[in-house]
């Protein structure tokens, strides 16, 4: 068997999972098909409702392992390398449940594409990301700063592989927060719970009208959330949501 470089706890309708390659959580190919692989489990499992990622010791993760770079004489080498490499951003991104990041630490070049395809960002203190490509004769990953930074600051990062601070993402909207290294779980988990305790399919639709808003026009994207709503009228859980709403007591959903 291979190597677990993954790690996914669940309580309380919450996934937890952990980046655990030490010692900086660089991804290879078996860890990014473990991502892929963990984030599919995720989006079928009903007894997930939202998820939070992370990373082992005080690394989120250090970006791609440049000690596992395909074979350019090996035919479609390449090709597979390119292809989980696409599939681990978007095994986060096209999950039918949130993701909350909970960046711990570095989050540099992979790294920080996977923080940039989750849903919802927070950070402790000493975290720093960055796009270090071009430091090592690379180019590659403007498409994801491009959902987190402003042209010239995406431009900037990436001509240069400079960091950002935590405090210096706040300061542009990148992320929700700055918190202490002791309080970051606790922090993300507690907002991933309350996330998990909404009606399953609204939250499910939720994540599908984030993401497909983000790519339509303004009319049609809210005409597409328009029909999402009609759907989710006709649910047991959406009668239930209201009638819990009038009769002043928490609601109790079943998903249908």
């Amino acid at each position: 068997m291979s190597e677990q470089f993954v790690r996914l706890e669940v309580s309380d309708g919450v996934g937890l999972v952990t980046l655990d390659r030490k010692p900086v959580n660089a991804l290879n190919r078996e860890m990014r098909r473990q991502i892929v692989a963990t984030f599919d489990a995720i989006a079928d499992r009903e007894d997930i409702r939202c998820a939070v990622l992370t990373g082992s010791g005080n690394v989120f993760c250090a970006g791609a392992d440049l000690k596992d770079r395909p074979d350019s004489t090996t035919p479609g080498d390449f090709l597979d390398h390119n292809r989980i490499t696409r599939e681990t951003g978007n095994a986060i991104r096209e999950c039918s449940k949130p993701v909350i990041a909970a960046i711990n630490g570095v989050a540099l070049g992979a790294g920080l594409g996977l923080a940039a395809a989750c849903d919802i960002l927070y950070a402790s203190e000493n975290a720093t990301v960055g796009m270090p490509e071009i430091n090592v004769g690379l180019a590659g990953g403007a498409s994801m700063l491009k959902t987190l930074f402003g042209r010239s600051t995406l431009r900037r990062m990436f001509f240069t592989g400079q960091r950002l601070t935590a405090q210096e993402l706040l300061k542009r909207n990148v992320i929700e927060d700055v918190v202490s290294e002791k309080d970051l779980l606790p922090v993300t988990m507690a907002l991933a719970r309350e996330i998990a305790s909404k009606a399953p399919l609204a939250t499910i639709y939720a994540k599908r009208s984030a993401n497909m808003v983000d790519v339509m026009p303004q009319r049609d994207a809210y005409r597409f959330e328009q029909e999402f709503t009609v759907a989710l009228s006709k649910t047991e859980d959406a009668r239930e949501a209201r009638t819990a709403f009038l009769e002043k007591r928490a609601p109790v959903f079943k998903g249908r």
